[in-house]
């Protein structure tokens, strides 16, 4: 069978299981492509595939485990409580003014281009405060996907990176002249945030008044501890945050260390430290099998050749007619097809490809290179099972990646329109 026809095959089986809740997300990762790769005839091969994508996944597995357990014993222990207090004393109990926190707090962490960062730390920092005030459980992964992902513009963040490496170009004629388009996917993010807090604000306005959460419970917090011990913690968690944006380790290990020195500190017997461990193995468990699956998944997409034959064919088809508007076309079309390319697929396999056909009907490639940041992997990577990181969103949240599309798609390719709006007034697609 034609590589690119199964490719898009299992792009629609693997969508249409995941919306319409047919299949668990690890399900249908592992057992759909493994499918469609015996029927393309990939028989013994699949194997080192799956194993070659496992192993690319790896780290940020490793990573998400020792993530959860750090952030979850820092959690119990009380560490981020007068955080929470202080995001609940600015919300003041309204949900409207929770929602534009949690759109500026993304914005600020992910100054450092790195999208797991963002989600560990705004996740951590916001979830209580959300689950405290009661508001629906998809806001908090909607709204911080929206604001991560027109911050996944900035020239330090992958998918620009990628278009300064395939076009030879660099930050001052890719990325500048997309600023005013980037503040208005900002001022966007804003305004969706806003709409989310006046429609939360109304109906819990309906429902019966509930009593506050007081903090952490007796049941996890442990009894007389010593007053130091919160200051070590917040200390620990500095330097890790430090580490974290100054890149002075991987991730895996910085998380791996900094768990095993704050519970042998704050746990002083295997017992406890078994407690600790075991209370946080559900979600351990449900978010590393989805990470594991994503790359059996993206392995059989990439081994069997599917993923550069539907790039190619993509190409093929567009008709002649729309070369005039092709970075219009680019662009509109970038966000949704961040949910079936990889960002090195796209930008490596489709861009190159683009940029040429540009280059043949007398336009600059460069508008195409922006036309693909406005949409793909960037406002559409907090949403994609192609990434890790929308696992770590989705996990850490508890929502599932379904539900998580069906919610925030729209408003996430409002971001790729409202950017496209002003590239085109502006000229620079």
């Amino acid at each position: 069978m034609n590589p690119a026809l199964l490719g898009f095959l299992t792009i629609g089986l693997l969508l249409a299981a995941l919306l319409t809740n047919r299949l668990s997300v690890i399900v249908a990762m592992i057992v759909i492509p493994t499918v469609m790769g015996l029927i393309g005839g990939a028989g013994v091969g699949l194997g080192p595939m799956m194993s070659a994508g496992i192993l690319k996944v790896a780290p940020v597995g490793i990573m998400m485990m020792f993530a959860i357990l750090y952030f979850g014993l820092m959690l119990d222990l009380g560490l981020f409580e007068p955080l929470v207090r202080g995001l609940l004393a600015f919300a003041g109990g309204d949900p409207l003014r929770l929602c534009l926190v949690t759109a500026a707090l993304p914005m600020l962490v992910a100054l450092d281009g790195d999208g797991a960062t963002t989600f560990l730390i705004s996740v951590t920092a916001l979830l209580p405060v959300h689950q405290r005030m009661g508001l629906r459980p998809v806001i908090l992964p909607g709204i911080i996907a929206l604001s991560a992902g027109v911050m996944n513009l900035l020239p330090w963040g992958g998918p620009t990176a990628r278009v300064m490496t395939v076009l030879h170009a660099d930050s001052g004629v890719i990325f500048r002249p997309l600023l005013p388009a980037m503040l208005a996917g900002l001022l966007w993010v804003f305004l969706v945030a806003w709409f989310f807090g006046i429609r939360e604000r109304r109906r819990l306005a309906a429902l019966p008044p509930v009593a506050s959460d007081a903090g952490v419970t007796a049941a996890t917090a442990p009894a007389a501890r010593p007053g130091w011990l919160f200051w070590f913690n917040l200390a620990l968690t500095a330097v890790l945050l430090l580490a974290l944006f100054r890149g002075w380790w991987p991730l895996p290990i910085l998380f791996m260390c900094a768990f095993a020195v704050a519970l042998a500190v704050n746990c002083r017997t295997w017992e406890e430290q078994r407690a600790r461990m075991e209370s946080h193995g559900r979600s351990i468990v449900t978010v590393t099998a989805m990470i594991f699956a994503g790359g059996v998944f993206t392995g059989i997409m990439t081994g069997t050749g599917m993923i550069d034959a539907m790039a190619k064919g993509i190409v093929q088809v567009l008709p002649a007619g729309l070369t005039g508007s092709l970075s219009t076309l680019v662009a509109l079309t970038s966000m949704p097809l961040s949910l079936v390319f990889t960002p090195d697929a796209y930008y490596f396999g489709v861009l190159p490809v683009l940029g040429a056909t540009a280059t043949a009907a007398g336009q600059d490639p460069l508008m195409i290179g922006r036309a693909a940041l406005l949409g793909q992997m960037t406002t559409g990577f907090p949403l994609s099972p192609m990434t890790a990181s929308t696992f770590i969103l989705v996990g850490m949240t508890g929502v599932s990646l379904s539900e998580h599309q069906r919610f925030i798609f729209k408003w996430a390719f409002g971001s790729t329109l409202v950017m496209t709006a002003v590239a085109l007034l502006t000229g620079v697609i």
